[in-house]
């Protein structure tokens, strides 16, 4: 081509690279055909055609650029044609005459206007040895020349091209690298060029797929391709000079990865799901299974075709479904869908590309599990015709019975449910039914009370139907009828009495005895044969009393309206009725006695205590009267002093203020402070009236320049109440009481110190020490004496461990003293007359005891003391008169004393 470019130089004028040079300047625009620019499209090719393997390309003029064309070939089972012009071979094919020559049609989708072109294929020729030897002859690419101005002139050279796609086969087996084209430039004559590439796959990730030799321009791929990832690719071809200067336009490489069948189809969910109703029509829309596929869609690698495999179960027939090819759609194709005889379905789908080629097609299958949904065609149907129950009377929400149905319809859906209903036998609406949700069973229930005076049984008329209505096209009727038998079974009700409560009206002040009126009760059981007997249940003032057998009602005390257990004049008492039935029932009733005043209590003054100044000035006293009465036995009221005692009438006077109120003030200038009595007579405006002498007590007193008393102390102080005395004669007695208490307590706690010390009094201490029978101490500072080792004599501690400085005045002096055996003490110090027994028997045992006549030493009586010496005192004459003979019973150790002074012989 380069060459046929020189020989147009050398050929053409200036003029005419000058006039076509001003033509494309000027913008004028050459006249453009519609169409195939080629007659016939040659291309040729192997003996054997793969399929998918890109044939050639061809081209058609848009001259707008706004038709949309689509081509069609004339052999479409074995040639397509792609929207870009590429010719592919659609399945795999050894090149014949027949497939020498084939047709390229192009179609307006808009105004239908169609072109064609003629397409033929050749063989290659068969190779030679010299051929075979010769490596094959790769493609050229040459750099398109621009244009130059040379001598001042322009010179036209070779216009851009547009360089085909380079079509490559994925999954190539080799050997690489695989030469693709050559790379040329004009320019390698006179130069020393170098070539490269750039993009994606050869200096771009992914890096290296694409190499070129730089000094030849060979370009080649170094490894199997994968369409699948990688569709095409657009490289940059670049000529330079040593020096690394451009001396060609970068030019545009495209490689489309040529598709092959190397992906099954694959599902998107291998388990699918639908559902539809039974009894659907053929026809009806059930699911669509969808698969993919990851060779080219547009191709036959990636064009999927649909089909069912298998159906179970087979019944009623083996072909229930069908599958739309192409869209994945599952439809019903027969009739007899029943959820009742068959629940679900499950098809084994399989999905082949190729367009379900068996033979060169790749296949794979997903299971489709189709439920048959439940619509009501069964309706409800009674077990039975007559259902029967029974019902206690007077009793609510009580089940009187059970009635079942039975539905074929999937359980617990609407069409399953059952809804009851009462179409005759219960007018006055005592019964409901309820659905049980769990059972579905109709639950006739008692929701008015029945009386078996008035009504013995009832017979209702029942109907059961489903919650939603019968699908279209059921024969059966959509409801089912029933009876139901109810018995209703007599039982002993209460007595109830009427009217309750009942009104009278009675005048207060009725004596015991009256008879008021008659409470009776009535029971409703007619068909029984009982006794009613009466009682009183209240009585809150105990006024009255009833009949056990014929209820009157008589008084046993007087009425009184002013009672506080009346309350607004009517007084209220309840009467219990029972009868003697089994169980024996009983009901209350209450009388209301409706009390009418009558004038029987005198009114009083109020308030009962006052108080006012000496002078009558500046003040005065109100009071008002008080009638438990009403009207017309209270107000108005008369106010009156008495003419007994002269002084009050002289002492003050009283003024009506009107029929409630009234003044009381001073008639006299002074009166003395003090407590006075006042009495006031009040008379009400019964009939007739009723007068009462009440008493004020009024509490003269100094009073300011306002009529304020000056005194500290008020009535109350001056004279005590009864209630204040007692308050105050009780809080005396309490105290003496507790005075009493403590001084008890004292003495108990006195006795029980001296219980515990009772050796402490020397009176009392008779153990073998010195009686203290008078002050015959060492001296006075001898004043502080330690029994406590005469209680305890053997927890006296050794005179050698003895503190220094802590020795008693009169204490024996140190020395040496003869060792006598340790006497045990008593066991309780506290107990003298054990303590003393227990020391003469050990004294009496003790052989080494020494003689009743020798010395002993009891304890050192100190020296220095002022009292004088036992042996200047006169035994004799001391005491002569005194009784020794007790000492005879204090044992032997006293058997001498005793003879001394008990008058003895010797």
């Amino acid at each position: 081509m380069c060459r046929i470019a020189g020989a147009l130089r050398t050929l053409l004028p200036l003029l005419a690279a000058l006039l076509q040079a001003s033509v494309e300047a000027s913008g004028e625009i050459a006249l453009c055909k519609t169409g195939f620019p080629e007659d016939v499209y040659s291309a040729v090719l192997s003996k054997d055609v793969h399929e998918g393997q890109p044939l050639l390309n061809v081209k058609f003029s848009n001259c707008n650029g706004k038709r949309k064309v689509q081509y069609e070939s004339s052999e479409p089972a074995d040639f397509k044609v792609d929207e870009d012009g590429m010719v592919y071979a659609v399945r795999s094919f050894p090149l014949s005459s027949e497939h020498a020559k084939f047709l390229i049609y192009a179609q307006d989708k808009e105004t239908q206007e169609k072109w064609q072109v003629a397409v033929k294929l050749s063989l290659k020729p068969a190779l030679t040895e010299e051929s075979v030897k010769e490596p094959p002859e790769v493609e050229e690419i040459v750099f398109p020349r621009q244009f130059s101005k040379h001598s001042g002139h322009l010179q036209r050279q070779k216009r851009d091209w547009v360089i085909p796609p380079i079509n490559l086969p994925e999954n190539s087996r080799g050997p690489f690298p695989q030469e693709l084209v050559r790379i040329r430039s004009d320019r390698d004559k006179n130069l020393s060029l170098r070539y490269s590439v750039t993009g994606p796959g050869a200096d771009q990730p992914p890096t290296g797929i694409f190499i070129i030799n730089p000094i030849s321009g060979q370009l080649s791929v170094t490894k199997p391709l994968d369409r699948e990832q990688i569709a095409r690719f657009h490289l940059r071809a670049h000529a330079v000079d040593i020096n690394g200067n451009q001396v060609e336009n970068p030019i545009d490489i495209v490689i489309n990865v040529i598709d092959m069948n190397d992906n099954r189809p694959e599902f998107l969910h291998q388990v699918w799901n639908g559902t539809v109703p039974e009894g659907s029509k053929p026809g009806t829309y059930v699911m669509t299974v969808t698969a993919i596929d990851a060779d080219d869609p547009n191709a036959l690698n990636g064009m999927l075709r649909y089909r069912i495999l298998s159906q179970a179960p087979s019944t009623p027939s083996p072909n229930m479904f069908t599958i739309n090819n192409e869209t994945g759609d599952i439809i019903t194709v027969a009739a007899g869908l029943d959820r009742e005889k068959v629940q679900q379905y499950t098809l084994i789908i399989q999905a082949t590309d190729m367009e379900g080629n068996p033979t060169y097609g790749l296949s794979n299958t997903a299971t489709a599990i189709i439920t048959v949904t439940d619509v009501n065609d069964n309706p409800p149907e009674f077990t039975a015709m007559t259902f029967y129950g029974e019902v206690p009377e007077n009793r609510v929400d009580v089940i009187v019975a059970n009635l079942t149905v039975t539905d074929k319809d999937q359980p617990h859906t609407p069409a399953w449910n059952a809804v009851y209903r009462i179409s005759g036998g219960d007018p006055t609406g005592r019964f409901a039914i309820q659905t049980d949700p769990n059972s579905n069973d109709g639950l006739v229930t008692v929701v008015k009370p029945i009386d078996f005076e008035t009504n013995r049984m009832f017979v209702l008329t029942v109907a059961a139907e489903n919650q939603v209505p019968l699908a279209k096209g059921i024969q059966h009727p959509p409801q089912s009828t029933a009876t139901v038998s109810v018995t209703v079974i007599d039982v002993n009700e209460n007595p109830y009495f009427a009217p309750n409560p009942k009104i009278i009206r009675q005048e207060e002040g009725l004596h015991a005895g009256t008879m008021l009126t008659t409470f009776t009760a009535q029971d409703p059981d007619r068909y029984m044969q009982q006794n009613i007997r009466y009682t009183k249940l209240s009585d809150p003032a105990n006024w009255l009393k009833i009949d056990p057998v014929n209820g009157q009602i008589t008084t046993i005390a007087v009425l009184d309206r002013e009672s506080p257990n009346v309350k607004n004049n009517i007084y209220n008492a309840t009467f219990l009725a029972s009868d003697n039935g089994i169980p024996p029932m009983s009901g209350t009733g209450t009388l209301q006695i409706y009390l009418l005043d009558i004038n029987d209590n005198a009114p009083q003054v109020l308030p009962q205590e006052a108080e006012t100044c000496e002078t009558p000035d500046p003040n005065s006293i109100n009071i008002t009267a008080l009638d438990y009465d009403i009207d017309p036995n209270a107000g108005p009221f008369a106010f009156d002093l008495p003419l007994s005692p002269v002084t009050i009438k002289r002492n003050w006077t009283i003024t009506r203020l009107n029929g409630d109120f009234a003044q009381l003030n001073l008639k006299i200038k002074f009166l003395e402070a003090g407590i006075y009595e006042v009495p006031i007579i009040i008379t009400d405006s019964g009939n007739p009236p009723k007068s009462n002498i009440s008493i004020l007590r009024v509490k003269v007193c100094q009073c300011d320049s306002n009529g304020d008393c000056t005194d500290v102390d008020r009535i109350v102080g001056a004279g005590l109440g009864t209630g204040a005395i007692i308050a105050i004669l009780l809080c005396i007695i309490i105290l003496l009481i507790l005075v009493l208490m403590f001084v008890v307590w004292m003495k108990c706690r006195d006795k029980e110190r001296q219980a515990k010390q009772l050796l402490i009094d020397p009176e009392d201490d008779v153990r073998d020490n010195i009686l203290k029978y008078d002050e015959e101490g060492g001296g006075e500072e001898d004043q502080d004496y330690d029994l406590s080792q005469l209680q305890q004599p053997d927890t006296v501690e050794p005179d050698a461990i003895k503190p220094v400085g802590i020795r008693r005045m009169d204490e024996r002096p140190i020395h040496a003293e003869p060792q006598y055996p340790v006497r045990s003490a008593a066991p309780h110090p506290g107990d003298i007359g054990d303590f003393i027994n227990e020391g003469l028997k050990a004294a009496d045992n003790d052989p080494t005891a020494p003689p009743y006549d020798s010395l002993l030493v009891f304890d050192y009586e100190g020296s220095g003391s002022t009292a004088g010496s036992l042996s200047s005192l006169n035994s004799s004459s001391s005491g002569g008169e005194q009784d020794y003979d007790y000492l005879n019973d204090w044992g032997p150790r006293f058997k001498k004393l005793a003879d001394m002074y008990g008058g003895g012989d010797d």
